[in-house]
């Protein structure tokens, strides 16, 4: 098997078996994404446990990219703190958008998968949209709202 099937496998199981997938009760966040383009779209609880991700819910539809990014994301962000979050987003990001793998010192394990991505521009937004959705959240929450929304363009 070759890594890009590899890693077709991995986004396709990511689709078919999300992870942390539905609605948190009393969520101390809340972010929704919208991608009206193709019609993606996520919305996120978040769950703190003072600056530290205890629980994280995802819900959503749309392509099978967006929806294994959000499944992804909510494992690479899960027991992390705020800080240590924002730092995978702008990782992930940076891999998504710039050239090459910038993501520095952050191991992005799975979600590397995503980075062929890139070869596919008009997918990319599909890739980044629960993670944009995310860094709004932590946004709202640093100037003291609990939700926001992101609409991609």
């Amino acid at each position: 098997m070759g890594l890009d099937e590899l890693y077709r496998e991995i986004i396709l199981e990511h689709f078919r078996s999300p992870r942390n997938k539905g609605r948190l009760d009393a969520p101390d966040l809340r972010g929704e994404g919208v991608n009206p383009l193709c019609g993606d779209e996520v919305a996120l609880g978040v769950a703190l446990d003072h600056d530290r991700i205890v629980d994280i819910r995802i819900e959503g539809h749309g392509c099978s990219i967006s929806q294994a990014s959000g499944s992804m994301m909510t494992e690479a962000v899960k027991g992390k703190t705020l800080a240590e979050a924002e730092t995978v987003a702008h990782a992930f990001k940076a891999m998504m958008l710039e050239d090459g793998s910038p993501h520095g010192e952050v191991d992005l394990g799975d979600l590397e998968s995503l980075e062929g991505v890139k070869k596919y521009p008009v997918r990319i937004k599909c890739a980044v949209l629960a993670w944009n959705t995310l860094l709004g959240a932590l946004a709202t929450k640093a100037k003291g709202g609990r939700e926001s929304k992101v609409v991609e363009e």
